[in-house]
Protein backbone atom coordinates (compact mmCIF):
# COMPACT_ATOMS: atom_id res chain seq x y z
CA UNK A 1 0.00 0.00 0.00
CA UNK A 2 3.11 2.57 0.88
CA UNK A 3 4.65 4.08 -2.52
CA UNK A 4 6.26 7.15 -3.38
CA UNK A 5 5.62 9.69 -6.15
CA UNK A 6 8.04 12.81 -7.04
CA UNK A 7 5.95 15.95 -7.21
CA UNK A 8 8.13 18.09 -8.38
CA UNK A 9 8.74 21.24 -6.59
CA UNK A 10 6.43 19.02 -3.82
CA UNK A 11 9.11 17.22 -3.35
CA UNK A 12 9.54 13.47 -3.15
CA UNK A 13 6.92 12.16 -0.81
CA UNK A 14 6.32 8.60 0.47
CA UNK A 15 2.79 7.39 1.20
CA UNK A 16 2.45 4.41 3.81
CA UNK A 17 -2.06 4.74 3.69
CA UNK A 18 -4.37 6.13 1.23
CA UNK A 19 -4.55 9.82 0.42
CA UNK A 20 -7.58 11.48 0.15
CA UNK A 21 -7.93 13.87 -3.50
CA UNK A 22 -10.71 16.40 -2.88
CA UNK A 23 -12.22 18.11 -6.02
CA UNK A 24 -12.73 20.92 -6.87
CA UNK A 25 -14.15 22.80 -9.92
CA UNK A 26 -14.04 25.88 -11.15
CA UNK A 27 -17.13 25.41 -13.54
CA UNK A 28 -20.62 26.50 -13.48
CA UNK A 29 -22.12 23.14 -14.09
CA UNK A 30 -20.11 20.09 -12.80
CA UNK A 31 -22.74 17.45 -11.89
CA UNK A 32 -22.09 17.79 -7.87
CA UNK A 33 -23.09 21.04 -6.93
CA UNK A 34 -21.16 20.84 -3.91
CA UNK A 35 -18.03 20.95 -5.42
CA UNK A 36 -18.46 24.08 -7.70
CA UNK A 37 -16.46 27.45 -6.95
CA UNK A 38 -16.63 30.28 -9.39
CA UNK A 39 -15.33 33.18 -7.45
CA UNK A 40 -12.03 33.83 -6.37
CA UNK A 41 -13.55 33.49 -2.38
CA UNK A 42 -15.78 30.06 -3.59
CA UNK A 43 -12.47 28.49 -4.82
CA UNK A 44 -10.36 29.36 -1.61
CA UNK A 45 -13.41 28.57 0.99
CA UNK A 46 -13.38 25.19 -1.02
CA UNK A 47 -9.74 24.81 -1.02
CA UNK A 48 -9.95 25.31 3.05
CA UNK A 49 -12.73 23.18 3.38
CA UNK A 50 -11.20 20.15 1.53
CA UNK A 51 -7.56 20.89 3.32
CA UNK A 52 -9.20 21.50 6.81
CA UNK A 53 -11.31 17.75 6.28
CA UNK A 54 -8.10 15.99 5.75
CA UNK A 55 -6.99 16.07 1.69
CA UNK A 56 -3.63 15.94 1.03
CA UNK A 57 -4.26 16.39 -2.40
CA UNK A 58 -6.48 19.07 -4.55
CA UNK A 59 -8.20 18.01 -7.84
CA UNK A 60 -8.77 21.04 -10.37
CA UNK A 61 -10.91 21.49 -13.30
CA UNK A 62 -12.41 23.73 -15.53
CA UNK A 63 -14.43 21.50 -18.22
CA UNK A 64 -17.01 19.31 -16.88
CA UNK A 65 -17.31 16.15 -18.46
CA UNK A 66 -20.61 15.32 -17.23
CA UNK A 67 -23.38 13.96 -19.72
CA UNK A 68 -24.53 17.04 -21.57
CA UNK A 69 -22.21 19.59 -20.13
CA UNK A 70 -21.86 22.60 -22.57
CA UNK A 71 -18.65 22.74 -24.52
CA UNK A 72 -15.62 24.87 -23.07
CA UNK A 73 -13.42 26.58 -24.88
CA UNK A 74 -9.45 26.18 -24.71
CA UNK A 75 -9.12 30.31 -23.38
CA UNK A 76 -11.93 29.38 -20.88
CA UNK A 77 -10.67 26.49 -19.52
CA UNK A 78 -7.06 28.00 -19.10
CA UNK A 79 -8.68 31.17 -17.05
CA UNK A 80 -10.84 29.12 -15.26
CA UNK A 81 -8.00 26.47 -13.97
CA UNK A 82 -5.18 28.77 -13.70
CA UNK A 83 -6.63 31.28 -11.04
CA UNK A 84 -7.87 28.58 -9.17
CA UNK A 85 -4.54 26.85 -9.30
CA UNK A 86 -2.36 29.95 -8.06
CA UNK A 87 -5.08 31.22 -5.39
CA UNK A 88 -4.88 27.20 -3.85
CA UNK A 89 -1.18 27.28 -4.14
CA UNK A 90 -0.82 30.93 -2.48
CA UNK A 91 -3.12 30.16 0.23
CA UNK A 92 -1.30 26.34 0.88
CA UNK A 93 1.97 26.21 -0.01
CA UNK A 94 2.47 23.13 0.83
CA UNK A 95 -0.84 21.07 -0.91
CA UNK A 96 -0.43 18.78 -3.64
CA UNK A 97 -2.19 20.35 -6.33
CA UNK A 98 -3.67 18.34 -9.72
CA UNK A 99 -5.12 19.76 -12.93
CA UNK A 100 -8.26 17.84 -14.44
CA UNK A 101 -7.68 18.34 -18.36
CA UNK A 102 -7.36 16.66 -21.47
CA UNK A 103 -5.57 19.49 -22.93
CA UNK A 104 -1.86 19.53 -23.94
CA UNK A 105 -2.14 23.94 -23.32
CA UNK A 106 -4.00 23.50 -20.26
CA UNK A 107 -1.35 21.19 -18.83
CA UNK A 108 1.36 23.19 -19.52
CA UNK A 109 0.25 26.69 -18.84
CA UNK A 110 -1.46 25.45 -15.11
CA UNK A 111 2.06 23.40 -14.27
CA UNK A 112 4.57 25.98 -15.56
CA UNK A 113 2.77 29.29 -14.79
CA UNK A 114 0.46 28.76 -12.05
CA UNK A 115 2.33 25.82 -9.88
CA UNK A 116 0.31 22.47 -10.47
CA UNK A 117 2.02 19.57 -9.76
CA UNK A 118 -0.46 16.67 -11.43
CA UNK A 119 -1.69 16.44 -14.29
CA UNK A 120 -5.02 13.86 -14.50
CA UNK A 121 -6.49 12.75 -17.86
CA UNK A 122 -9.68 11.82 -18.09
CA UNK A 123 -9.12 10.79 -21.81
CA UNK A 124 -5.64 9.19 -21.49
CA UNK A 125 -4.18 11.15 -24.34
CA UNK A 126 -7.09 10.28 -26.81
CA UNK A 127 -8.30 14.04 -27.03
CA UNK A 128 -5.18 15.90 -27.21
CA UNK A 129 -2.27 13.98 -29.39
CA UNK A 130 0.32 16.10 -27.45
CA UNK A 131 -0.71 15.80 -23.95
CA UNK A 132 1.64 12.47 -23.86
CA UNK A 133 4.66 14.45 -24.95
CA UNK A 134 3.92 17.40 -22.70
CA UNK A 135 3.38 15.74 -19.66
CA UNK A 136 6.94 13.98 -20.45
CA UNK A 137 8.41 17.31 -20.85
CA UNK A 138 7.31 18.86 -17.89
CA UNK A 139 8.16 15.98 -15.58
CA UNK A 140 5.37 15.78 -13.59
CA UNK A 141 3.18 12.78 -12.47
CA UNK A 142 0.05 11.78 -14.75
CA UNK A 143 -3.04 10.20 -13.75
CA UNK A 144 -3.86 7.30 -16.41
CA UNK A 145 -7.41 6.80 -16.86
CA UNK A 146 -9.09 4.36 -18.36
CA UNK A 147 -11.96 5.67 -21.26
CA UNK A 148 -13.11 4.75 -24.60
CA UNK A 149 -13.90 7.23 -27.35
CA UNK A 150 -12.73 10.27 -29.12
CA UNK A 151 -14.85 12.86 -27.76
CA UNK A 152 -15.88 14.38 -24.32
CA UNK A 153 -19.51 12.89 -24.70
CA UNK A 154 -18.28 9.88 -25.95
CA UNK A 155 -16.15 8.83 -22.67
CA UNK A 156 -19.38 8.67 -21.10
CA UNK A 157 -21.26 6.14 -23.54
CA UNK A 158 -20.85 2.14 -23.36
CA UNK A 159 -18.64 -0.13 -25.28
CA UNK A 160 -18.63 -3.69 -26.83
CA UNK A 161 -15.59 -5.27 -25.09
CA UNK A 162 -14.66 -8.50 -26.13
CA UNK A 163 -12.95 -9.82 -22.53
CA UNK A 164 -13.98 -6.54 -20.06
CA UNK A 165 -11.28 -6.75 -17.88
CA UNK A 166 -8.52 -8.51 -20.55
CA UNK A 167 -9.53 -5.63 -22.70
CA UNK A 168 -9.36 -2.94 -19.40
CA UNK A 169 -5.82 -4.28 -18.39
CA UNK A 170 -4.45 -4.32 -22.26
CA UNK A 171 -5.38 -0.85 -22.37
CA UNK A 172 -3.03 0.08 -19.55
CA UNK A 173 -0.48 -1.59 -20.39
CA UNK A 174 -0.12 -0.50 -23.94
CA UNK A 175 -0.70 3.19 -22.43
CA UNK A 176 1.87 3.18 -19.97
CA UNK A 177 4.72 1.73 -22.58
CA UNK A 178 4.34 4.42 -24.57
CA UNK A 179 4.58 6.90 -21.27
CA UNK A 180 7.51 5.30 -20.64
CA UNK A 181 8.77 5.60 -23.81
CA UNK A 182 8.45 9.23 -24.08
CA UNK A 183 10.39 9.26 -20.47
CA UNK A 184 7.00 9.71 -17.87
CA UNK A 185 8.28 8.23 -14.55
CA UNK A 186 5.53 8.32 -12.45
CA UNK A 187 2.01 7.72 -13.62
CA UNK A 188 -1.00 6.72 -11.60
CA UNK A 189 -3.32 4.29 -13.26
CA UNK A 190 -7.58 4.94 -12.68
CA UNK A 191 -9.58 2.51 -13.46
CA UNK A 192 -12.65 5.27 -14.87
CA UNK A 193 -15.46 3.83 -13.01
CA UNK A 194 -18.30 5.60 -14.64
CA UNK A 195 -16.82 6.11 -17.97
CA UNK A 196 -17.65 3.97 -21.07
CA UNK A 197 -18.82 1.30 -19.00
CA UNK A 198 -22.17 -0.38 -17.78
CA UNK A 199 -23.44 -0.34 -14.14
CA UNK A 200 -21.84 -4.42 -14.00
CA UNK A 201 -18.73 -3.56 -15.50
CA UNK A 202 -18.27 -0.70 -13.08
CA UNK A 203 -19.03 -3.73 -10.09
CA UNK A 204 -16.73 -5.73 -12.42
CA UNK A 205 -14.05 -3.70 -12.12
CA UNK A 206 -14.63 -2.67 -8.40
CA UNK A 207 -14.38 -6.46 -7.32
CA UNK A 208 -11.30 -6.83 -9.89
CA UNK A 209 -9.15 -4.24 -8.33
CA UNK A 210 -6.46 -6.89 -7.85
CA UNK A 211 -6.18 -6.95 -10.85
CA UNK A 212 -4.06 -3.78 -11.23
CA UNK A 213 -1.52 -4.92 -9.41
CA UNK A 214 0.51 -5.95 -12.18
CA UNK A 215 1.33 -2.69 -12.67
CA UNK A 216 2.94 -1.86 -9.54
CA UNK A 217 1.64 1.37 -9.78
CA UNK A 218 -0.63 4.02 -7.83
CA UNK A 219 -4.15 3.18 -8.25
CA UNK A 220 -6.68 6.19 -8.06
CA UNK A 221 -10.57 5.08 -7.14
CA UNK A 222 -12.82 8.04 -8.78
CA UNK A 223 -16.71 6.88 -7.64
CA UNK A 224 -17.66 9.64 -5.85
CA UNK A 225 -21.09 10.73 -6.17
CA UNK A 226 -21.46 8.39 -9.25
CA UNK A 227 -24.25 7.05 -11.10
CA UNK A 228 -22.93 3.32 -9.56
CA UNK A 229 -23.60 5.00 -6.00
CA UNK A 230 -27.23 6.51 -6.40
CA UNK A 231 -28.63 4.09 -8.63
CA UNK A 232 -27.94 0.91 -6.60
CA UNK A 233 -28.42 2.35 -2.98
CA UNK A 234 -32.10 4.03 -4.84
CA UNK A 235 -31.08 7.62 -4.30
CA UNK A 236 -30.07 11.00 -5.42
CA UNK A 237 -26.80 12.47 -6.52
CA UNK A 238 -27.06 14.96 -3.56
CA UNK A 239 -28.03 12.13 -0.93
CA UNK A 240 -25.43 9.45 -1.88
CA UNK A 241 -22.65 10.44 0.72
CA UNK A 242 -23.28 7.07 2.32
CA UNK A 243 -23.40 4.92 -0.98
CA UNK A 244 -20.16 6.76 -1.87
CA UNK A 245 -18.10 5.69 1.27
CA UNK A 246 -19.38 1.83 0.82
CA UNK A 247 -17.93 1.85 -2.04
CA UNK A 248 -15.00 3.43 -0.72
CA UNK A 249 -15.05 1.15 1.88
CA UNK A 250 -15.12 -1.78 -0.13
CA UNK A 251 -12.47 -0.05 -2.67
CA UNK A 252 -9.89 -0.08 0.36
CA UNK A 253 -10.60 -3.26 1.35
CA UNK A 254 -9.35 -4.73 -2.08
CA UNK A 255 -5.73 -3.04 -0.71
CA UNK A 256 -4.97 -1.67 -4.13
CA UNK A 257 -6.45 1.49 -3.38
CA UNK A 258 -4.30 4.56 -3.25
CA UNK A 259 -5.51 7.46 -3.95
CA UNK A 260 -9.45 8.12 -3.06
CA UNK A 261 -10.72 10.95 -5.46
CA UNK A 262 -13.67 12.53 -3.45
CA UNK A 263 -16.19 15.27 -2.91
CA UNK A 264 -16.61 14.33 0.34
CA UNK A 265 -13.29 14.32 2.52
CA UNK A 266 -14.13 13.98 5.94
CA UNK A 267 -15.84 10.70 4.95
CA UNK A 268 -13.45 9.46 2.94
CA UNK A 269 -10.99 10.17 5.54
CA UNK A 270 -12.81 8.78 8.43
CA UNK A 271 -12.82 5.37 6.18
CA UNK A 272 -9.35 5.48 6.16
CA UNK A 273 -9.01 5.75 9.57
CA UNK A 274 -11.00 2.61 10.08
CA UNK A 275 -9.98 0.62 7.51
CA UNK A 276 -6.69 1.37 8.54
CA UNK A 277 -7.56 0.53 12.15
CA UNK A 278 -9.28 -3.06 10.90
CA UNK A 279 -6.12 -4.04 9.24
CA UNK A 280 -3.92 -3.55 12.39
CA UNK A 281 -6.08 -4.91 14.05
CA UNK A 282 -5.71 -8.33 12.22
CA UNK A 283 -4.11 -11.51 13.99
Amino acid sequence: MSFTINFGKCGLRSFDKPVVMGILNATPDSFFAGSRANSDSEILHRAEQLVTEGAQMVDIGGFSTRPGAVEVSEAEELDRVCNAVSLVRKQFPDIIISVDTFRSSVAKESVVSCGADVINDISAGALDDNLFSTVAELGVPYILMHSLGNSVSAQQLEYAYTDFMGDVIKFFADKIDKLRLLGVKDIIVDPGFGFSKTMEQNYKLLANLKSFEIFKLPVLVGVSRKRMAWQVAETTIEESLNATTAINTLALSTGMTDILRVHDVKAAVEAVKIWEKMLNSKC
